[in-house]
């Protein structure tokens, strides 16, 4: 069944993935469906109610600043202080979030105290900061990675790993980074395709780590085997994939992203957009959606726009929900811990809600924050009651409570009668209470073929369980009647075969 689903799945893409070419979906098209959309089994774009409605643009004249934003390309959350880093004015900004519409200026951070070297930021494009207040910023104009105290007294610095495989002439850009409760550093460098370049605490570079399997074209690859020492050093080489954006989730598992993403790999299902690292840099993202987490399934040309989505950020919720930025488009995608789609919404365009050219996306809680470094806006994005009813369902799950998680998804279910996840959700919570011949039936109508086994298994176990008498029975009294009706054929034949014996010696 599961064989047969993937075919037909696999079937309606490459159909509708032709279909593009003769009349693209951009993203002007996206506005037949609505502001927030959804992908079914059969890949059909359903709309959807807002998961997220637009709380307020946020520019430069809106946070009070004396210098305009510029290019600002990095962006993070801590407790309740949002940093920008404002690259192209080689500044960090800090901001107060005392609401979802309201932030407020706090402090400029462009140069620090101490240190053996130059004292003052250039180009700096992320920032992360430790449990214990550390700052650690991403240099990139400097080729350094700083580590700063909350004062900006200077602590460490993080340069070029010391790698023979690495060209030496290159020139150490590092441009995203992460940190771990035990203050290791994993940082994305420009030029470095090996995966991530890992520092422990006292600055020793200690490898690279995850980094992403080698795709290839087989005819490519035959092509050079036999060709000449020239020739191949003219052809395309096989090497991993750069990521664009990382984020570390309360667990301390790494989620990276790349944008890198060819079209061929997402029709096939070979695409690997996002990645979920664990600290052996093995990928443990569980993909068990209908669609692999790459964002829109169609894409043409048209509009100035063309392939697939690019993923360039992504963030992470508490709920394990993690959301992902497309620049391509502008649009965000979200996807639960199971990989189905939650929810995407945006577009590129000059209206709240839409963008020029995202560049960060962070979380507060459910709150999303993209920053645009083109239109240089911060957009402040809250929930709907929509949205919080789908993050009530999902969190009510996760915290044991099935059956408040199942009425959660009906409600959701009654909002959003095409919402995959909520029969698929009712499902689950069924499945928990041990209802299984009610959960299969909510799996069945939705094609989960995974999920609808697992219930089926333990429906049959339970019916066996509850019919083992009958079950016993039934097999004695096949085996035993059968026997029975022997025995007694025997025991007939034997009387009558006597009765002969006996009337012959009376004559």
């Amino acid at each position: 069944m599961r064989k047969k689903n993937i075919l037909l799945k696999t079937a309606a893409l490459a159909m509708a993935a032709a279909f593009t070419v003769v009349t693209p979906i951009t993203a002007q098209a996206s506005a037949e469906y609505g502001y927030s959309y959804n992908y079914d089994y059969w890949g059909d774009v359903q709309e959807s109610p807002d998961l997220y409605n637009v709380c307020k643009v946020f520019t430069s004249s809106d946070l009070g600043l004396d210098v305009k934003l510029k290019n600002p390309q990095g962006m993070y959350v801590h407790g309740d202080s949002i940093f920008i880093c404002d690259s192209g004015n080689n500044r960090i900004l800090e901001l107060k979030r005392s609401s979802a519409e309201n932030l407020e200026y706090v402090r400029t951070i462009d140069s620090f105290n101490g240190g053996d070297g130059e004292t003052t930021l250039n180009n700096p494009t992320d920032i992360a900061i430790s449990e214990d207040g550390d700052i650690f910023i991403a240099d990139q104009g400097n080729a350094r990675v700083l580590k700063l105290d909350k004062d900006l007294n200077y602590i460490q610095k993080f340069e070029k790993p010391d790698d023979k495989t690495l060209d030496p002439k290159l020139v150490f850009q590092p441009s995203k980074l992460a940190i771990d409760t035990a203050e290791r550093v994993y940082c994305i460098a420009v030029g470095i395709n090996k995966g991530l370049v890992k520092y422990e605490n006292d600055g020793t570079f200690s490898g690279f780590v995850g980094a992403t399997p080698v795709t290839y074209d087989w005819t490519d690859y035959i092509w050079k085997k036999f060709a000449s020492q020239e020739q191949r050093a003219k052809m395309v080489s096989f090497v991993p994939t750069e990521y664009d954006n990382i984020f570390m989730d309360y667990e301390g598992f790494i989620y990276a992203c790349t944008g890198a993403v060819k079209a061929d790999d997402l029709r096939n299902g070979s695409a690997d957009a996002v990645r979920k690292l664990n600290l052996m840099g093995n990928n443990i993202l569980v993909q068990n959606g209908d669609w692999n987490a790459y964002g829109d399934l169609y894409f043409g040309s048209g509009g100035g726009y063309e392939g697939p989505s690019y993923f360039t950020d992504i963030t992470v919720m508490d709920n394990d929900i993690y959301a992902c930025l497309d620049k391509n488009r502008g649009r965000v995608f979200g996807y639960d811990d199971q990989g189905h789609m939650v929810f995407a919404f945006g577009g590129n365009g000059n209206m709240d809600g839409y963008f020029r050219q995202p560049s960060a996306i962070e979380r507060y809680g459910h709150e999303l924050y993209v920053l645009d470094s083109l239109d240089c806006s911060i957009t402040a994005f809250v929930p709907t009651e929509f949205g919080n009813l789908v993050y009530d369902a999902i969190e009510q799950f996760d915290q044991g409570n099935y059956e408040a998680s199942g009425a959660s998804w009906e409600n959701v279910m009654n909002q959003n009668g095409n919402y995959d996840l909520a029969y698929i959700g009712i499902g689950r919570a069924l499945l928990r209470q041990k209802r299984y011949k009610e959960a299969m039936d909510y799996f069945e109508l939705k094609y989960d073929a995974e999920n609808y086994s697992k219930a089926y298994r333990q429906y049959r176990k339970e019916w066996v369980e509850d019919h083992i008498v009958i079950i016993v029975i039934v097999i004695l009294a096949l085996f035993l009647i059968p026997l029975s009706i022997g025995r007694v054929k025997r025991i007939r034949h034997e009387i009558d075969t006597a009765d002969i014996f006996v009337a012959g010696r009376n004559r």
